[in-house]
């Protein structure tokens, strides 16, 4: 198994959430880049204000990596119009992948026209300029019914609008990793929301993000079904090594 070619390694924390200069925090970006270089991973993802960094490093280094970056991320909750003018720049930067934080707390709220606008759009907009879409749907905000409701949700405005050839590159994605929950529990990525996600998402490919953390873990999510892993750990564990990390 080639895993790195499963693996977006990710690096998506401010300055100020790191708790250093943004000097420093660039530093920290520049390696993250050059690690996904030496290690051939499939992605590395990045915060819209580094993807142009990323792509002259990669291009320097005539690599086959491929960029990608967060829109209204963290919490998703600006206007359909706003992702469109953030992944409209992320584009022009040369971003491979947009991943876009779905509305969910307006889904919560019973929304469903204004969700179901942003993911027609913003989906139109990145397969018509030949960049794979993920929706990040936060399962540590919802209910595994609210999963099912909205990774079909996904699914079904998907189906309606665009080709059967187009699929491949809808993702639905489970997590930011930057959620904070209130009891303690995962944030992120679990066998039992993956399960659901992959139940529900079908024929779209589920990307799996947020806690994971080491190789067994990563390949578990594989034989599972996800066709993508985005974990700030991708070096550690292509070493067969176990990340610290807090996100």
């Amino acid at each position: 198994m080639h895993i790195e070619q499963y693996l977006d390694a990710t690096y998506l924390k401010t300055a100020e959430q790191a708790g250093i200069s943004k000097k420093d925090n660039l530093e920290i970006v520049k390696k993250n880049i050059q690690e996904a270089i030496q290690c051939n991973f499939k992605l590395i993802m990045l915060r819209p204000e580094f993807v142009a960094l990323a792509k002259e490093m990669i291009m320097d280094s005539n690599s086959k990596v491929t960029i990608g970056t967060v829109i209204d991320f963290p919490k998703g909750d600006k206007s359909t119009e706003f992702k469109i003018v953030e992944a409209k720049k992320a584009i022009k930067d040369g971003a491979d992948d947009l991943d876009f934080v779905i509305d969910y707390e307006a889904f919560k709220r019973g929304e469903i026209d204004l969700v179901k606008e942003q993911v027609l759009f913003c989906t139109q907009l990145g397969l018509d300029n030949n960049k794979i879409v993920k929706w990040i749907i936060e399962v540590a905000a919802l209910t595994n019914h609210q999963i099912v409701q909205l990774c079909a949700l996904i699914k079904n405005t998907i189906i309606a609008h665009f080709k059967e050839s187009n699929y491949e590159n809808v993702f639905i994605k489970s997590s930011t990793g930057f959620y904070k929950t209130t009891d303690g529990s995962p944030n992120g990525a679990t066998i039992a929301t993956i399960k659901l996600m992959l139940e529900n998402s079908f024929p779209l490919p589920v990307k799996a993000a947020g806690g994971v953390r080491n190789y067994q873990e990563a390949t578990e999510m594989i034989r599972l079904g996800v066709k993508r892993i985005g974990t700030s750990a991708a070096k550690t564990i292509v070493e067969g090594k176990e990340s610290k990390s807090d996100y």
